[in-house]
Order: structure tokens, then sequence, then C-alpha cells
């Protein structure tokens, strides 16, 4: 295996051993390898049949789900890998064949001549030859570094595409540009700037799904209001939902109504509290842990029944690998998965056979839910307060958060941001930092938790109503972003933003290992991206 996806790899440079840092075997980041290479093979028949005005919803949903699948920490298991290779497999067939129907000639190059083999060695020499080592022996460091910056944004934004889909919200024009996308990439050769742009044309088709999520959300839950939430427990009965997916959330509160569960969220579930019709679930009550890498030992002290909802599974321990649960394309050896019902009866039985909660813990809150539409709604009494001197600057502090050191990083910059400055946060990297006070600008509280990762929609919106408030450009606001990243979903909204124009973010902890030095340099002269540095240094440069 070679994998540098995620920002914790080996010594920051990509895992190559038998296990990855994130938990997967060599075995399955090798399939993993190799199902991006099939649903290429997928994509690129799709997006000829597209030339000939024909489209396939089965096979639109599969390339999503794929790609979404070989997310970190998602699919730890091989065997349903496997039969996602299966499924590749029979789909390109048949696209094969109505291509062939309509008078097309079989595409020979590349990925769409891939054969499925049910062999684990011979997957395994199939991925040798389509990895990542594979790409920068054909084309050098640099431009295979820009490749997969195109295939980890595809798989970030194929997971908001899954998002948006289970809640009944699609664009064909994105399925399109996947295609298409994919198809790109089944070339021999490459321009490094034709790579680029084909980056950023995926941080703009991006911005479009995070668009289709929002009205998925808003439009099924409500928009998110100002709410107050419990983080610590009370006694009774309990199961924690981690993850991402609100409908997962929605369809366990409507099946454990009545039954004496308290539900809680966990790590990016948090901002599910402020959603009007969810939080009208009185058995709804609090927020249990922190983030997502915290979860082994959060888990191992919970007493109730885990759900583990799309991606940020770590290895149960073996203290909880019985009441814990996984649905939807998440899954790992040995734990139980709930299917497409979403019958979540197992899921409540174990939670109705572990102890719970014995008694309340003395209680605290956190606010969440400061969605576009709460803090558009106070607009004005924030224009007033940046006008009058009261508010100096707005930070951007968010994103995924991690174990690897160096996190720290974003709780210093927290809690040394002056009085008169607003910070807004999103995604699990405010676990940082969110349960600080922080006090108030004039009853505007200085910490506004927009939401998820995905809401980064939100808070461009906000940026963009603030800018016309003020008549000039976002990069004309005094707004800093300083972002953390993990995974792929973070990955593609770093490109929404560049696409979009926006210059001087500041990431880090640490810069993937896959933006070499040339294209690093491309970044920092046209968008001004930079590392993070020390909190003194990097406050200096932005305040003066």
């Amino acid at each position: 295996m070679f994998c540098y996806q995620c920002e914790q790899t080996m010594k920051g440079q990509g895992c190559n051993l038998a296990q990855g840092v994130c938990g997967k075997s060599a075995v399955v980041s090798d399939q993993q390898d190799l199902l991006l290479y099939a649903t290429q093979a997928v994509a690129m028949y799709a997006h000829a049949l597209r030339g000939m005005g024909k489209t396939y919803p089965d096979a639109d949903k599969f390339v999503v789900e794929a790609l979404f699948t070989t997310i970190t920490n998602v699919n730890f298991d091989e065997n349903r890998i496997d039969l996602l290779l299966q499924k590749a497999n029979d789909i390109r067939n048949f696209l094969r064949s109505e291509w062939a129907a309509a008078g097309g000639a079989t595409l020979a190059n590349g990925a769409a001549a891939w054969k499925y083999d049910a062999n684990r060695s011979v997957q395994m020499a199939q991925a040798a030859d389509v990895g990542i080592k594979a790409r920068e022996l054909m084309w050098g460091e640099e431009a295979a570094g820009v490749y997969y910056l195109i295939v980890f944004g595809l798989k970030g934004m194929a997971a908001y595409a899954d998002h948006a889909l289970v809640l009944g919200q699609k664009d064909d024009s994105v399925f399109a540009f996947f295609h298409e996308a994919l198809d790109f990439l089944a070339q021999e050769q490459f321009d490094l700037n034709a790579l680029v742009a084909m980056a950023l044309r995926t941080g703009a088709v991006n911005i479009r799904v995070m668009e289709l999520l929002d009205a998925g959300n808003t439009g099924t839950y409500g928009h998110p209001v100002p709410t107050s939430v419990p983080v610590t427990t009370k006694a009774g009965k309990a199961i924690v939902v981690s993850g991402h997916d609100l409908r997962d959330l929605q369809l366990l509160l409507e099946q454990t109504a009545g039954k004496g569960i308290n539900i809680y969220t966990h790590g990016e579930m948090l901002p599910t509290h402020a959603y009007p019709e969810l939080k009208k679930h009185p058995h709804f009550y609090g927020n249990y842990g922190s983030a997502w890498q915290n979860q082994q030992n959060e888990f191992d002290a919970f007493p109730g029944a885990i759900l583990m909802t799309t991606n940020c599974i770590q290895k149960p321990r073996p203290s909880y690998n019985d009441r814990i649960f996984t649905t939807g394309l998440v899954a790992f050896p040995g734990v139980k998965h709930i299917g497409a019902d979403k019958d979540f009866s197992p899921v409540i039985a174990a939670a109705l056979a572990a102890p719970g909660f014995v008694e309340d813990e003395p209680k605290k809150e956190i606010l969440v839910g400061f969605g576009r539409n709460a803090v558009l709604g106070a607009a004005e009494k924030v224009i007033d307060l940046v006008q009058r001197g009261k508010i100096r600057h707005f930070f951007l502090v968010g994103g995924c958060d991690g174990a690897k050191p160096g996190r720290n990083y974003y709780t210093e910059l927290a809690q040394s941001i002056p009085q008169d400055c607003v910070i807004l946060t999103l995604a699990c990297g405010k676990y940082r930092f969110n349960k600080l006070e922080f006090g108030d600008i004039e009853g505007l509280p200085r910490l506004l938790d927009i939401g998820q990762c995905n809401d980064a929609y939100s808070a461009v919106k906000i940026a963009m109503a603030l800018a016309d408030a003020f008549k000039t450009e976002v990069n004309g606001l005094p707004l800093s972003m300083i972002l953390s990243w993990y995974e792929q979903k973070a990955v593609v909204i770093l490109l929404s933003l560049l696409n979009l124009g926006i210059k001087n973010i500041k990431l880090g902890p640490s810069l993937p290992a896959f933006i070499k030095p040339a294209v690093l340099n491309v970044l920092v002269e046209k968008f001004g991206i930079a590392p993070t540095t020390t909190v003194e240094a990097d406050l200096k440069e932005i305040l003066g």
C-alpha cells in the first residue's frame, strides 16, 4: 500500500506498511485504489453515453457512492469493497453494451478495459499498477500530486453529494462533472496547468453540491436556530450518534420515541441540535464527547449503544464492539451493519440492555446554530458593531480535527484572539475550543458555531453578504480564514474557497503531502495560501 490522502500519514509523507495510520489494512488500501480505477471505468462509458444524450441513474449513484467509500475512515471491510468492485464491473459491462448498441467503438484505453477478478492477489497486482507510486513513476511527483488533488477533491465532493442524495437533492450537471473529471483523469499524459484548472473546476462544482446539501438539510429540517446544547449527561438509557447524516438521526429519533432512551450526538453531529424538526423530539438530549479521534476512549466510557453514520469510524475496542453499529456506506469488519431498510431495532435493543447513565451530571451547555439565516438575521447589528469599532476583525477558525501533534495551535489561537474580534467556526475542529468561555460583544456571542464541515456554504454566504453590505469584495473584509484539514472533504472545501478567489487562507497543522513545491508555489503566488506558523506571528501578520 501507499496512501497519502489524509493529514496524519506516517511522517507526513504517506503510509506504506501493512496498515495505515487510520487503521485500514494494506489489502483494503489497495482495494480502494482499485475501486477508484474501476469507478473511472464506469465514468468513462457514462461520459461517452452522455455525449449521446443517454443517462443512467444507477451509474450516477454508483460513482458517488464508490468515491465516498474510499474516503478516510469510511469503509475498512475488504468483503464489502469487493462487492463494490463486482458492481463496478457489472455496471461498466452494461454501459459498454449500451455504448456498442448505440454504435460506439469499444473504449480500450486505461480504466475502461479493466476486468474484475475475485482473487485478492490479482486485485493487489492490479492495484499496484494504478496506485499513487505507479502514477508518480509515470508522470513525476508534481503532476501526480495535482492528479490526486483532483481525486481527493472528487472524493470529498462525493461525500457531500451522497448526503444530498439521501435527502432527495440532485443535479444532473453534478453527475456529468463527476464523469467528465474521471474521464479526464484516465488520460495518459497531463499538462500541469490543465490539472490545476480541473482542480479549481472541482471546487466550483462543489459549491453547487454544498448548495444542494444545504437545500436538503434546511428544506427537510428547517434553518438552524441558535440553541443551547447540554454537553453533560443525565440519568437514563442512551444512544450516541456520530458521523454526519441527518436522515439517519431523524429515523433513529422516530424509532426511539417513547422508549425511555436519550439520544446524544458526537463529533460532527453536534450542529443537528439546532434544526427545528430534529430538536422537537424531547428525548434528543445533548452532545457527548468531542471529535472523532477521541471516540475510542469516549465510546469505551459510554454506557449505551453507538451508531456510526458516514465517515469517522475508528477500530472499535472490544469493550464496546458488541454495542456499536454502522449504517450507510460506513463499515468495519466484525461490526454489525444496519442495512438500507434503516431498521434500528438492534441498536435500540443494545441500548436497553446496557446500563445507561445512573445519575445526572451538573449541567453545562454550549451554543450552536449560527447558520447563515441566524447570522444574517443579525446583520444590521453586526454591521453597526463594525462601523462603531466594536468589532475589529472576524476569524473563521475551523475544519477537521485529528490526533497529530500541532493542533493545540487552534486552541491557543482562539484563546489569543482579542476581545474585539468575532470567531466563526465549523466542522469538528471547533472541539479544540468550543467549550471555553468567549463572552459577547454587546450581546453578540464572540464564538459563532456555523455547523458541520459542509456548512462552509453558510460561511461563504455570510462572507458574501457582509461584503455586499460594506460594498467590497470578500478579500476586502476584515476576515481571516485559518483552517485545519484532515481528510478529503476539507480538501474540496479548500478548492471551493480558492475557486471563489478567496485569498490568504492559512492552512494547518501541516500541508498535504501530495502538494509538491512547484504546485505550492502556484497556490502561494495566485491565492496567497500559506501554512500556519505560530499564534503570535500569525495574529501579528493579520492584525498588525
